[in-house]
């Protein structure tokens, strides 16, 4: 990545605009996208309706743009996040002929929110800025699209599944078992990688696309994903794709697919210990690690630590304990927020609440491990906040967002 093209004007222009991003630049996101739907409304066919209502959408871009604002002269920086994004913009079916329209409308929103602070030549530094950027992404995602088609196995855009299985796996998650309809091959993936799937909706206006990931080890002649599902819970509302698949997909039925992506991937060339920590259904690509770890990997130490509600919203609880007791390599630790009366008799958990540090400590042999973990918003920044705490090195410390990234360190 080079800003060789910037002049140090521009550069000086646009890192001049960094405190003002860091003021405005959710309500310069929140314009961005009014504009754009309203010019463009079939691009409501690839974005999360319900990401935009909860403005997590427009936080991320926002963090997005004022990281590219911070860092214009070393973009180097943000080389990791802008692979990260690609990645998902490959999978969604983001195109080079978007870029020229995001741009037109991002300039438009700094306009309109800045008003007469932004000037012809803050506008102009932008525009020139933007190019750059832009043209790194769609290298990137060329390159990305590239690899995905022509690996073996592997497919262009949509692909048609038909579901082979459908298993509930608790009273909120169902896994589905999709195999490829031509009864071709399917491509191979990394441990802790998704798939997106699209998803027409008898009286919705648009198409939908939501990523899962997979929750199976690679190398098999399916992809499983296991999907909760969402209910309506205060501001947030219910999961128009994840009840559509819980209560209207049964097996026999079509889905189309695109092709693996994720880079919240298992390190398979480390030797050391993995400890893989998990709250609700951010299980799932830790299972696909965990899985991969058992059948390619066995004689490496892993820590499989899972919070949930209770039994009845644990899933997958049969299949990991079997992993763990067929292997002497890896421990199975639970932990329930409320268990059941039942659970009590029943089940063996090794905490009741929340994962803190002093358990951590005291369940771990030490912080020489590398840590991938997933889960709900919250649950995600106690468990960063605990490794930090306990010195763990931050190349060690690995995890995925459900949706669009946060700021575990921030917000």
């Amino acid at each position: 990545m080079t800003t060789a093209t910037l002049s140090p004007k521009t550069i000086e222009i646009i890192k001049s605009t960094v405190p003002v991003l860091a003021e405005h630049g959710a309500t310069i996101t929140n314009r961005f996208y009014e504009m754009l739907f309203t010019n463009h409304p079939e691009l409501l066919n690839i974005f999360n309706h319900a990401n935009q209502k909860q403005g997590k959408q427009q936080q991320a871009l926002a963090n997005t743009v004022y990281a590219a604002a911070k860092y214009i002269n070393n973009l180097e920086v943000i080389i990791p996040v802008v692979k990260q994004i690609a990645h998902k913009h490959r999978s969604l079916g983001i195109k080079a002929e978007h870029y020229p329209i995001v741009g037109e409308h991002l300039l438009a929103a700094i306009k309109d929110v800045l008003g007469d602070a932004a000037t012809d030549d803050i506008i102009n530094a932008w525009a020139a800025a933007y190019g750059l950027i832009a043209d790194v992404f769609i290298s990137v995602e060329k390159e990305m699209y590239n690899e995905a088609a022509n690996k073996k196995g592997g497919w262009k855009g949509l692909r048609k599944f038909v579901v082979a299985r459908k298993v509930k796996e608790s009273d909120v998650i169902t896994s589905f078992y999709l195999k490829p309809k031509d009864g071709s091959e399917i491509s191979d993936f990394q441990p802790g990688q998704y798939i997106s799937v699209k998803v027409v909706i008898d009286g919705e206006e648009y198409t939908h696309i939501r990523q899962y990931s997979l929750s199976d080890a690679p190398g098999k002649d399916y992809y499983r994903i296991s999907v909760k599902r969402e209910d309506e819970r205060g501001e947030a509302p219910a999961g128009i794709v994840s009840n559509y698949l819980h209560n209207q997909i049964a097996e026999g039925d079509t889905l189309e697919l695109t092709a693996p992506a994720g880079d919240f991937v298992l390190n398979t060339e480390s030797t050391r210990p993995v400890v893989l920590i998990s709250g609700g259904v951010g299980q799932t690509p830790l299972v696909s690690m965990l899985k991969t770890l058992a059948e390619k990997f066995p004689e490496r130490e892993a820590t499989f630590i899972h919070a949930a509600i209770n039994s009845s919203y644990h899933a997958l609880r049969e299949e990991v304990t079997n992993l763990a007791n067929e292997s002497e390599k890896i421990n199975y630790l639970l932990c329930y927020e409320s268990p059941t009366e039942d659970d009590k008799k029943t089940i063996h958990y090794d905490k009741e609440g929340h994962i803190d540090l002093n358990w951590l400590q005291s369940t771990l042999k030490s912080n020489e491990a590398d840590f991938y973990f997933c889960g709900p918003f919250p649950f995600m920044k106690v468990i960063n906040k605990a490794l930090k705490e306990w010195n763990v090195a931050p190349e060690s410390i690995h995890y995925e967002f459900f949706g669009p990234a946060g700021d575990l360190e921030n917000e």
